[in-house]
């Protein structure tokens, strides 16, 4: 059976780095901690946007979002990621009170975007692991910033990453056909509005409740399939 190798790299880069996030956020005042914080929260406000402005159907986004949001508030998904996330806590015996914050915004920055999909593809249908190694870099660059922040919760997202990715690798041959680029731009949007929701969270302007707002994206495949 084909060993979906870049999965396993890039949750790899992630735990490394977050861990080395740890050792550093442990050194640093309350202070230092904070602006670290607002840092993050405004550099991902950035790369949202950039990442939402390739919608070339704002009509399609708007209607994925909020059905997506009702969808997931129907469903609960936010309250049973946030119990799991609290029960890895436990096992953990973390005392970080942000752990399970970090847990779920760090597995939404790192399985949504266009460089998971299109890794995961080109891993499973032609074995480059090009995009994917890229991503692990960059991963791993994030994940030490957030884990000074959030601790241990932004190691435990590899787990999701390598679940998620690994299913794209050996499912590439059968869902390349459905995600041409103008599903993947809308797809991109998508996600890079919850990467805009991450940065509100980040500076603390409200909470979004993040997980509520997943079913938005294969809502978005769907909705594009049909209308492009």
């Amino acid at each position: 059976m084909f060993m979906p190798l870049g999965p396993l790299i890039n949750a790899g880069s992630i735990v490394a780095g977050a861990l080395l996030g740890i050792a550093l956020g442990a050194r640093l005042p309350e202070r230092m901690r904070t602006i670290v914080f607002q840092g993050l929260g405004l550099c991902t406000l950035v790369i949202g946007m950039q990442m939402a402005f390739k919608t070339a159907a704002p009509v399609i986004l708007i209607f994925s979002i909020l059905i997506g949001g009702i969808s997931g508030e129907g469903l609960h998904l936010e309250e049973r990621f946030l119990k799991l996330g609290d029960r890895l806590k436990k096992q953990l015996k973390s005392a970080n009170p942000r752990f399970t914050e970090g847990l779920v915004n760090a597995t939404v920055l790192f399985c949504i975007g266009a460089m998971a999909i299109l890794g995961s593809f080109d891993e499973g249908l032609r074995g480059d692991r090009t995009i994917v190694m890229s991503k692990s870099i960059m991963d791993g660059f994030a994940a030490v910033a957030l884990a000074s922040a959030y601790g241990l919760g932004v190691a435990c997202a590899a787990v999701p990453l390598i679940l998620y990715q690994g299913a794209l690798v050996l499912f590439a041959g059968f869902l390349q056909p459905w995600l041409e680029p103008e599903v993947m731009n809308e797809l991109t949007a998508a996600g890079g509005l919850m990467v805009v929701g991450i940065g509100i969270n980040l500076l603390n302007l409200t909470q979004i409740r993040l997980t509520n707002l997943l079913p938005a994206l294969p809502l978005v495949i769907l909705f594009s399939l049909v209308a492009l």
